[in-house]
């Protein structure tokens, strides 16, 4: 019997070589036929010409296709959006869009891609939208900033945040399509026509701070100095003036001498 064993040469011009070795057993004799590369490989070398095969990219693959198609077909949130709705891009970015909207009613809209009750709520949403042109909303992507979440104590979702000039928060809450007549009530309240007495606040000293403390977020803030108004001055001790023996004695005299007349 003949055994075979195939083992890997080394390669030149970018060819690859196997060779090929037989062991013949004993008084007996092993012949291999040519084969369809034209070589009789009796213990001698196969050349085989390199083959280039085509590499087919991961973007390419139907299947990764059909997976960004869904993601772009699960982007809810970026359905129906109106000229004055805008998404957060980070903690600094919601920081600034409450500064710059002045006396205008912000209204910041927590909520999460796999919320049922976000997603069912976003269509009304975008009717506020458009039927309050003067109002700002601000979404916030719980999924993509949890720890700016955390730091704003926000933990149910949808969340409504308004704030407005130099009032700063005006109230919290969360409501979905069965209880939007809170959302309602908060909007009506709220847009009515007013002018701000001072600079615009924003978020409040407490976020700012906690937002400050947040390892995780690339936000900076310097407290504000606070105001240590001067204590008022003791007040002098006032002598009181003692009545004078004198006027008493003058007017005894008086008496006396008036009694003899």
């Amino acid at each position: 019997m003949a055994s075979g064993m195939v083992s890997k040469c080394p390669s030149t011009n970018n060819n690859l070589f196997f060779c090929i070795s037989s062991s013949v057993s004993s008084n007996k004799s092993t012949s291999l036929r040519p084969t369809s590369l034209n070589s009789d490989f009796h213990g001698f070398r196969i050349v085989l010409p390199h083959v280039q095969r085509k590499l087919t990219f991961a973007s390419s693959s139907p299947i990764q296709m059909m997976s960004l198609c869904i993601g772009k077909a699960q982007r809810w949130w970026a359905k129906g959006i109106q000229q004055n709705m805008k998404e957060i891009s980070c903690a600094q970015d919601l920081a600034n869009s409450l500064i710059n909207a002045g006396d205008q009613l912000v209204i910041v809209d927590f909520f999460s891609p796999g919320c049922g009750g976000c997603k069912a709520l976003h269509p009304k949403i975008c009717q506020f939208a458009e039927m309050n042109p003067d109002v700002q909303f601000l979404q916030v992507n719980h999924e993509e900033h949890k720890s700016m979440c955390y730091s704003l104590n926000v933990h149910v979702l949808p969340f409504f945040r308004l704030y407005r000039g130099a009032h700063g928060r005006l109230c919290s809450f969360s409501c979905t399509n069965s209880t939007i007549k809170k959302f309602k009530d908060a909007l009506a309240k709220h847009t009515t026509e007013r002018c701000s007495l001072g600079p615009t606040k924003g978020l409040e000293e407490s976020e700012l701070l906690a937002l400050a403390a947040n390892k995780d977020l690339s936000f900076k803030y310097t407290p504000k100095p606070l105001l240590v108004e001067p204590e008022p001055a003791p007040a002098a001790d006032k002598k009181v003036p003692l009545p004078s023996t004198s006027n008493k004695e003058s007017k005894e005299k008086t008496l006396v001498t008036a009694g003899r007349s």
